[in-house]
């Protein structure tokens, strides 16, 4: 741990449980409306669940993903990802529907924006990002699918990263922007948007990539940010999976060992350490907290108040 780390988790600060008894907690967004709240989806089971300080748990979205899904050949059927677009609707990288969902929070009323390319259904849509001019980038891993590359329910040849924005006529195409990862996971864009990052949860080499994009979006250049090899061979648990990037351009990326802290160019900063696979984590409460989905429960850590800038 650094003193950098320690401007954004001051030294002492306990982890505190706040759900427990989760299939695989995943995707957790905060909800600034009212008090605030927390959504987190759990796709084996296949709910999108609701937290806060006054009411606890309850269920927001059941089912989350696949109305009616065929378990012979889906492993994850409910939501993954979630996230909010500009307007402040739920999206949803629906694993089980193999789509990308668009949810009003009031109505629940559901619009599938996309699901597949050119023609071929996604695999699993995994997690997203949303930039300013709300085009929404995400991955679309085999994770959902019962044998993953193997299934027979598969169509593509690939695991993608995708770019969709909606055209003005309510549509949309979705863009293939990497075709040659093995298990594109999270992804997250920069302050600026100038570059993406994107988590590879491959145990044969789990690392983030970066991507430098160009004016219309295009990656012109890609590297290793961060390769997670090591950790992973000192059986520490958990690979690359969710991350989000603060104002400042830190990055929050699960990685083997808990959800590190890292700078823009890829140095860790400091460990918030788990026993158990993080999955992905979200700021909330105006930045004063970061909620962590770890395996069978969901956390909160406390922040600094304003140590994002």
């Amino acid at each position: 741990m650094t003193r950098d780390f320690d401007r954004i988790v001051a030294p002492g600060t306990t982890i505190e449980t706040i759900v427990t008894g989760i299939q695989w907690a995943e995707g957790p967004v905060w909800v600034p409306q009212g008090d605030g709240y927390l959504l987190f989806s759990d796709p084996p089971a296949n709910i999108v669940r609701r937290w806060s300080r006054k009411d606890g748990v309850t269920t927001f979205l059941s089912p989350s993903g696949a109305p009616d899904p065929d378990r012979t050949i889906l492993s994850e059927p409910g939501a993954n990802g979630l996230t909010l677009d500009a307007q402040g609707r739920l999206l949803i990288a629906n694993s089980g529907g193999r789509s990308i969902d668009r949810v009003d929070l009031k109505t629940k009323r559901r619009t599938v924006l996309v699901d597949r390319y050119r023609g071929k259904r996604f695999n699993s849509p995994n997690d997203m990002a949303v930039a300013r001019d709300g085009a929404i980038w995400f991955t679309d891993p085999p994770y959902g699918l019962k044998g993953e590359n193997a299934s027979p329910a598969a169509e593509l040849s690939m695991n993608g990263v995708y770019r969709w924005r909606e055209s003005g006529a309510g549509g949309g195409e979705a863009v293939l922007v990497e075709g040659a990862l093995t298990r594109p996971n999270g992804l997250a864009l920069s302050p600026d948007e100038r570059r993406l990052y994107v988590s590879v949860s491959d145990a044969a080499d789990p690392r983030v990539m970066a991507y430098d994009l160009g004016p219309d979006g295009t990656p012109r250049a890609s590297r290793v940010l961060v390769s997670a090899k090591a950790w992973h061979e000192q059986g520490k648990p958990g690979l690359p999976d969710g991350m989000k990037v603060a104002r400042d351009g830190t990055l929050v990326c699960s990685m083997p060992g808990g959800i590190m802290f890292l700078t823009p160019e890829g140095e860790p900063i400091g460990l918030i350490e788990t026993p158990t696979p993080a999955a992905n984590a979200a700021f909330g409460e105006g930045g004063r907290a970061l909620y962590v989905t770890n395996n069978d429960r969901v956390l909160r850590i406390a922040l600094r108040p304003g140590w994002q800038g």
